[in-house]
């Protein structure tokens, strides 16, 4: 399909973080676009705001005239998290328009660019966002797909110059759900993370790894992998090609941190790769992981030749992404921390960090589990991450796009959690309940509608603060 020549594109599940980057992108080229989502948010608001016409109906009827009146030269994008029995998508497909899945189209539209792709079960929205804000900021012609809102862009799109003479450079996410990934055309390929995940879809730990290797075999051969070293020790031995490899982390790999510094404002480290070191950089985003994220940043913004000083300006400047590890308030009698946190790695990572901040205060952990069949495979995980936090609050399950499993409730977690204080609370209940019992530390954690509790807890803590 030639993208240049379409009337206009409608997206089913416009106001999902990916889809919306894309629905962005058609916008700017000026192509109009049209969408459906089940409910309205800040995000779509956002995109409305922008001139996208957004409908809240699934039903065909609410199609606008501009898109229904033919099929020419129209494409419907959409997503899994929308199901095919969804009355617009058989409206669709019965009236044979286009259709085509998120990952395809984003495929389609990066083919032609020099593609930098980061994927992961962890870290490849803060991890690709901090490598499109360091070739950003140093001014290479730099386009960006990411999973998140940056906070230094305040957007999931970056848009390179079409005007410039360098030809652009493209970061995206690169997402493992549905084995979208295998859509993409990588020269530059990061793997954060290997935990499996989504066995929804892949089945079992085996086939998930099958995927992502997939993933890597698509690399260009003069390209190159920067892989953490956990994630290459279970791939060591597997035929990937004959890309060039580099490893990194904290304390293993090729390219590495060292002289790791915690502080609640930032932390600091030294970029070591080699005979290349880069000293005292200091990131305003904290944790432990966000120092391994950086560490992948670097090396790949060194193997596009930044220089040291520019690596260092970036690092500084760069504000994160919203809901990753984001600070709402910090005082001497309350600090609450936000993020998107939803496999039982994520949530070890997170809390070991915030507890490395505050290691002498309480700290109370809000957890909203994220989809039946995650919170049923890995359980024991997730009670066990949990049990760093001296007080852990469940809410009741996100479901997304799942029906209830049988037995598997939030309350399934709490026997193995070995916190002294822990209980499931409704979400309507836990602001009255924190107003009772006030927190040292607390954070909120998940991928569902928890990030809607986040401006209520925040306007109390400041009215209570007044």
């Amino acid at each position: 399909m030639n993208l240049n020549n379409l009337h206009s594109v409608y997206f089913l599940g416009i106001g999902g973080i990916g889809m919306s980057a894309i629905a962005r992108w058609f916008n700017h080229i000026g192509v109009p676009v049209y969408g459906y989502d089940k409910t309205p948010s800040p995000l779509t608001e956002s995109l409305e705001g922008e001139g996208m016409q957004i409908s809240y109906a699934d039903d065909s009827s609410q199609i606008p005239n501009e898109f229904s009146s033919s099929t020419e030269n129209k494409l419907v994008i959409w997503t899994p998290a929308v199901p095919q029995s969804s009355q617009l998508f058989r409206y669709f497909e019965g009236q044979a328009y286009p259709l085509m899945k998120r990952s395809a189209a984003l495929g389609l539209i990066t083919k032609s660019m020099e593609t930098v792709a980061v994927a992961g079960t962890h870290g490849k929205t803060t991890t690709s966002s901090m490598i499109a804000h360091l070739l950003k900021n140093a001014g290479r012609n730099t386009a960006a797909f990411l999973g998140g809102l940056t906070q230094n862009y305040q957007s999931n799109l970056i848009l390179h110059d079409e005007g410039s003479k360098e030809a652009p450079l493209v970061v995206v996410e690169a997402d493992e759900f549905d084995r979208s990934f295998l859509q993409l055309h990588p020269n530059v390929s990061i793997v954060t993370s290997i935990d499996p995940d989504h066995l929804d879809i892949y089945g079992d730990p085996d086939q998930f790894l099958d995927g992502f290797l997939a993933f890597i075999g698509l690399t260009s051969p003069d390209g190159h992998l920067f892989i953490h070293h956990g994630a290459y020790e279970k791939i060591k031995g597997k035929d990937f090609g004959n890309v060039a490899v580099s490893t990194y982390g904290l304390d293993a790999g090729t390219v590495r941190a060292e002289n790791i510094q915690a502080g609640t404002v930032a932390f600091s480290f030294d970029y070591v790769s080699g005979d290349d070191r880069i000293e005292g950089l200091k990131l305003r985003v904290p944790g432990f992981h966000n120092i391994e994220n950086a560490v992948a940043a670097i090396a790949v913004a060194r193997y596009f030749g930044l220089s040291k000083e520019a690596i260092k300006e970036g690092i500084a400047t760069y504000k994160g992404v919203k809901r990753r590890f984001e600070c709402i308030h910090s005082s001497d009698t309350i600090t609450y921390i936000d993020d998107y946190a939803h496999h039982p790695e994520e949530i070890r990572s997170f809390l070991t960090s915030v507890k490395a901040m505050y290691p002498s205060k309480k700290l109370t952990a809000v957890f909203q589990p994220h989809l039946f069949t995650r919170t049923r495979d890995f359980a024991a995980g997730f009670s066990e991450s949990l049990s760093l936090a001296d007080e852990v609050i469940l809410l009741d399950i996100y479901p997304a796009r799942e029906l209830p499993i049988e037995g598997v409730t939030a309350a399934m977690l709490l026997p193995e959690i070995t916190s002294s204080k822990k209980q499931v609370l409704s979400k309507e209940a836990l602001l009255p309940y924190l107003k009772q019992q006030p927190p040292e530390v607390l954070v909120t954690i998940g991928a569902g509608d928890i990030d809607r509790l986040v401006e209520p807890i925040a306007k109390w803590i400041a009215d209570d603060k007044a």
